[in-house]
């Protein structure tokens, strides 16, 4: 909590400083404005950290003691408050939106400086804000226009019965979706015959597993045009390819946790299944893959959210039209850096999406096998 909240304070004070020293001096310039400017952030910084070292002991006590009368409470009435537990989350969005927003006046300032020097006009602070939040072609995109972008291509789109248009998010998720799902079952599957075999077999553990780990050191991005290429070459094109390197990047995660999970059973449980006169396929079922759910449904977590990166990233190379690979591709192209952001939050809102819906599975899973409450 203190590391978090001395970040957050680090970081604010340094948008903070940039935003008083562009106010009070204008854009801050190469040479020696550039060292003043260094300085005064460095100098705020140090004042600010000092600060917060003098009053966190206090105010960590304070929250510690108020934590404490709200378990206290909590456990009286047998449930956790929704505002205790929503408000953590909101406070760190908030922060994340309020540098957001300064991030853009910094880096869409310059633009905004050199169109009031053609026009020979000087632009005051307010002017300078408003300038930057609403470029149509930002460097960085203010949340506003990046919610305004995905209105207007899934909002609008569904108010109008045109979910599935070819203009929306949703058509484009929907397309890069199928190669995710594809690519992560394919990922699933071939991550947990491999785990099982590295743990039955001694070979394949000093065999395969190095060449699995090897395997993850070669750039998605090198090997991607390659997998696409030769798969083309034998006929094979369209949501196969995608899928193939969506599989690539989700089943080393799967291989590694269903390892650790198949081998969690302690010695003293292995024989005492030996005791029982239980079999190697008995002990499987019975007792390691039992064990390996916890570790399995983890891995499901990272290796959903790997197979998306695959689909996306297996967009790019082949010259797709649809999909929020696609998307990012189009607005490279053109510099349109909304779309860009507006499909990489869609991206985002998929995965938690998918990565929620196995941790609801996972809980599910896990008090139905009397391992959660």
């Amino acid at each position: 909590m203190e590391v978090l909240v001395r970040l957050l304070l680090i970081v604010a004070t340094i948008a903070f400083c940039a935003m008083v020293w562009t106010l009070a001096f204008g854009r801050i310039t190469d040479g020696p404005g550039a060292l003043v400017a260094a300085l005064f952030v460095i100098t705020a910084n140090y004042l600010s950290s000092t600060l917060l070292g003098r009053i966190w002991p206090w105010w960590s006590q304070r929250l510690q003691r108020r934590s404490e009368k709200r378990r206290q409470a909590s456990d009286f009435h047998g449930q956790k408050g929704p505002v205790h537990s929503i408000l953590p989350v909101l406070a760190v969005v908030a922060t994340l939106i309020a540098l957001w927003y300064a991030g853009a006046v910094a880096l869409n300032a310059p633009w905004a400086y050199d169109k009031a020097a053609r026009a020979e006009v000087t632009l005051t602070f307010p002017e300078l804000v408003a300038d930057t939040w609403s470029q149509e072609k930002p460097k960085l995109p203010a949340p506003h226009q990046v919610a305004a972008e995905m209105w207007n291509t899934t909002g609008a789109m569904i108010a109008s019965g045109r979910p599935f248009s070819k203009r929306s998010l949703i058509y484009h998720s929907w397309i890069t979706f199928s190669s995710t799902a594809l690519g992560f079952l394919l990922g699933t599957a071939l991550g947990t015959l491999l785990a099982i075999g590295i743990v039955y077999n001694r070979t394949m553990d000093m065999s395969v597993m190095p060449w699995v780990i090897a395997s993850q050191t070669i750039p998605i991005l090198a090997i991607a045009p390659m997998i696409i290429v030769v798969l083309n070459a034998v006929g094979i094109s369209g949501l196969l390819p995608k899928a193939m390197i969506s599989m690539y990047l989700s089943f080393f995660p799967v291989v590694v946790g269903m390892v650790k999970g198949l081998r969690s059973p302690s010695a003293m449980q292995l024989d005492q299944m030996r005791t029982w006169n239980a079999s190697r396929s008995q002990t499987f079922w019975k007792l390691r893959l039992p064990s390996s759910m916890p570790y399995f449904f983890t891995s499901l977590k990272i290796a959903m959210a790997a197979s998306l990166v695959g689909a996306i990233v297996g967009e790019l190379p082949t010259g797709a039209v649809a999909g929020l690979g696609a998307r990012l591709l189009a607005g490279s192209y053109y510099g349109q850096t909304i779309q860009i952001w507006s499909a990489l939050i869609m991206a985002a809102t998929l995965a938690a999406v998918l990565v929620g819906l196995i941790g609801l599975i996972q809980r599910i899973t896990l008090k139905r096998m009397g391992m959660a409450t």
